[in-house]
């Protein structure tokens, strides 16, 4: 057995079932590795960025690690922006990255590189491995490390000589790590603030955003008269009928402030303290009020459903029933398509149980609002920043939900940085119906391009954020890589579309051009 074919049984036996990849030579013996076993499902894509961000889509899904199989130093460059997502979304991710064999690295061939240092910023755990015998224990230990909580990036860098000499048997399956608990001091001290009479709220994200997690939120506001919020960007929230209601953090500054006015007391679940995305001149980078207390009752470590359980029990909130959202659909929209008629569609026929991921950008805005009373779902947001996370995000949730809808709301500037997604969720056929809202221009730099103080409205400025001239064509995009595709210009052509989106399976897209 050599190194690659013991690397792909210790990951099989530790749980470890996809694999989301874009090999090159120096990989070849694991791909051989992963053609010979009947417990690792390779998944193609056409470029690194969609590996990766499949795999964060896979791991805020199913709880646990996929790996990606990337070529060397520049094709885990190519994966970067979307692995900087999923660590801050602290989803559970293993890379395999391919290496010059050891005795060739000397050479300093075209593709070698520093591969250990391209890898830290993106990764919670990075190793080099030593030989083909150290590779087994060394998968293990990766497979171990993505999965402390609530979730992590490990990178193993394999030589090619590694892969294809003669190894060790496989690690049987290891005990993975629990989440630990919140301290006794962090849940007294909550309660003790809760019990002041003072304006509180608690901000929940990453564990805290489970169905259970905000029953026991609701439960504890009820009681204490504490506001629920969940951050602006969350790694999956569970939202709709049946479910408990919970506000979501306004993106700019003036909008959280004001949201969260008069609030003097912020209880961390499962998150930090809120700050804006950016700086802008003369405006606070922090969002809560100055001079609050700001108190961590669980970090996004350590088990939140655990600490709210016992602030419940702390405040005397057991006994109370929690508050759950009733279903209320809004009507479908009608005449000029806009974010408002796209959002109010796209709730009324959302599918119970889907998997909504969100990179609708501004044109996206009327769904998150529009969906608060929809059938239950989960929603998944941008937590990096990087866009081009939306495509990849949606394969991976569908590959480990397959019998959950998937729709996938997307900007059209966001979604060419990662447009190669449509070509695997057609191979695969996978049941997404993405949604492009083409809008033919990044609106959000041209809003931030005021809110900086950046005064020049020119037309030569504009062109910079501006993506017409020529109009991306979404329908032929879509159909060339073979997800069948269709253009709504109208609220009723979209209403049309859509319904028929969701009451078939597969891959799907339509373009909504939104003036």
């Amino acid at each position: 057995m050599n190194g690659a074919e013991s690397l792909l049984q210790t990951l099989i036996n530790n749980g470890v079932e996809v694999c989301f990849t874009n090999p090159g030579t120096s990989e070849m013996h694991m791909v051989a590795a992963i053609g010979k076993t009947e417990g690792m499902r390779p998944i193609l894509s056409l470029f690194e960025g969609v590996c990766t961000g499949a795999a964060d889509g896979y791991g805020r899904l199913a709880g646990k690690p996929a790996c990606t199989l990337l070529h060397l130093g520049p094709g885990l460059s190519n994966g970067s922006a979307n692995l900087h997502n999923a660590r801050k979304a602290n989803s559970p991710v293993i890379n395999l990255i391919g290496d010059h064999a050891t005795y060739h690295k000397q050479y300093d061939a075209p593709l070698t590189s520093d591969i250990i240092t391209l890898a830290k910023p993106v990764s919670h755990w990075v190793r080099s491995v030593k030989d083909a015998q150290s590779l087994p224990s060394d998968a293990a230990d990766a497979v171990v490390a993505a999965n402390v909580k609530p979730g992590q990036i490990s990178t193993l860098i394999v030589p090619a000589d590694a892969a294809w000499n003669e190894s060790v048997e496989p690690v049987a399956r290891r005990e993975l790590p629990a989440a630990p608990a919140a301290a006794d001091s962090a849940v007294d001290q909550a309660a003790a603030l809760l019990r002041n009479g003072k304006p509180s709220l608690l901000l929940m994200g990453n564990m805290a955003l489970t169905p259970a997690a905000l029953e026991l939120a609701d439960r504890i506001a009820q009681k204490t008269g504490a506001r629920i919020f969940c951050d602006t960007f969350v790694t999956r929230v569970a939202r709709g009928e049946g479910r408990c209601e919970i506000e979501r953090l306004g993106y700019f500054a003036e909008q959280a402030t004001e949201q969260i006015k008069g609030i003097e007391q912020l209880i961390m679940v499962g998150t930090k303290a809120p700050v804006a995305f950016f700086a802008y001149p003369g405006k606070p980078s922090e969002f809560y009020p100055e001079g609050s207390t700001l108190h961590v009752l669980a970090n996004a470590g350590e088990d939140a459903e655990d600490a709210l359980a016992r602030l419940a029990s702390a405040v005397s909130a057991d006994g109370l029933s929690p508050r759950h959202i009733k279903l209320a659909k809004p009507a479908p929209g009608e005449g000029d398509l806009s974010p408002r008629t796209v959002g109010v569609t796209f709730a009324a026929y959302l599918p119970t149980d889907a998997i909504v991921v969100d990179e609708g950008a501004t044109g996206g805005g009327g769904c998150y609002p529009a969906a608060a009373a929809a059938e239950p779902h989960d929603w998944l947001s941008l937590t990096g920043g990087s866009i081009g996370y939306g495509l990849p995000t949606a394969i991976g949730a569908a590959v480990a939900c397959p019998d959950r809808k998937v729709v996938c709301i997307h900007g059209d500037g966001g979604a060419m940085y990662t447009i190669q997604s449509l070509w695997t969720m057609a191979r695969e056929n996978l049941d997404i119906c993405v949604v492009i809202l083409a809008n033919r221009k990044y609106q959000i730099l041209q809003i931030e391009l005021a809110r900086v103080g950046a005064q020049s409205m020119n037309k030569k400025t504009l062109d910079m954020l501006d993506i017409g001239n020529p109009d991306l064509d979404f329908v032929k995009l879509s159909e060339g890589m073979g997800v069948p595709a269709a253009r709504a210009t109208t609220a009723e052509e979209f209403n049309r579309l859509y319904q028929s989106a969701m009451s078939e399976r597969g891959p799907r897209l339509i373009e909504a051009v939104i003036p």
